[in-house]
């Protein structure tokens, strides 16, 4: 099915849709908001459990601390993967930050591929140089990164021993109508399905449509 339309270009949108996995839970970044969405999902991942209270005050705390320092970071919304394989969850988040530029005129999505280019160009060898490219969506133009970043302290759960590597694709989408950009990074510390997730990934962004 061919997604909706966008707004016209010169028109900034109300807001935004997107279309997540079933088994993704969504915390709203507002401090209004913050604690009730964290404890309702923790409430969930606990349902029928009564004699672990020190772990879900545990994820409850972990969760608020994250949630506090997506929104620090100009954070909207934040989601996570429950979705589950058998007996294992799948690993997985997506951050929506709202970043506004310091520019006059909006800057083209090519203008800001070739700066990241260049960004990454200029990283220590030692770091995986990531992918940088333009890319057309149902929201428009946008520049889409893939990251391979190496993570201390050994494996995640459920994958192999050893060294291991968090993979995160961000998608910059400049919003219509404004010089902001809508940023969308995800994460997942499973590098042996780095390919199948970042498919995922692609997957929603491309599913995001703006909203009048």
């Amino acid at each position: 099915m061919k997604p909706p339309e966008s707004p016209a270009p010169s028109t900034p949108p109300a807001d935004y849709r997107l279309l997540l996995p079933e088994g993704w839970f969504r915390i709203l970044l507002d401090p209004g908001q913050r604690d009730k969405s964290v404890d309702a999902l923790v409430e969930r991942q606990f349902r029928g459990i009564d004699n672990a209270p020190h772990l879900k005050e545990e994820l409850r705390g972990d969760l608020r601390r994250r949630a506090a320092k997506a929104y620090r970071s100009g954070g909207i919304e934040l989601y996570l993967s429950l979705q589950a394989v058998g007996p294992f969850t799948i690993p997985a988040s997506l951050l929506v930050t709202l970043a506004p530029l310091r520019h006059a005129e909006p800057l083209p999505p090519e203008d800001l591929a070739r700066a990241l280019a260049e960004d990454a160009d200029a990283e220590d060898a030692g770091t995986p140089v990531p992918e940088v490219g333009v890319e057309e969506l149902a929201a428009g133009t946008a520049v889409r990164v893939r990251r391979l970043a190496p993570q201390p302290g050994g494996a995640a759960p459920g994958a192999p021993d050893g060294d291991h590597a968090s993979v995160s694709v961000e998608y910059h989408l400049p919003v219509p109508g404004t010089t902001a950009y809508l940023l969308l990074t995800f994460s997942t510390p499973l590098e042996p399905i780095a390919d199948a997730m970042a498919g995922l990934f692609d997957a929603i962004a491309g599913s995001l449509t703006w909203t009048e």
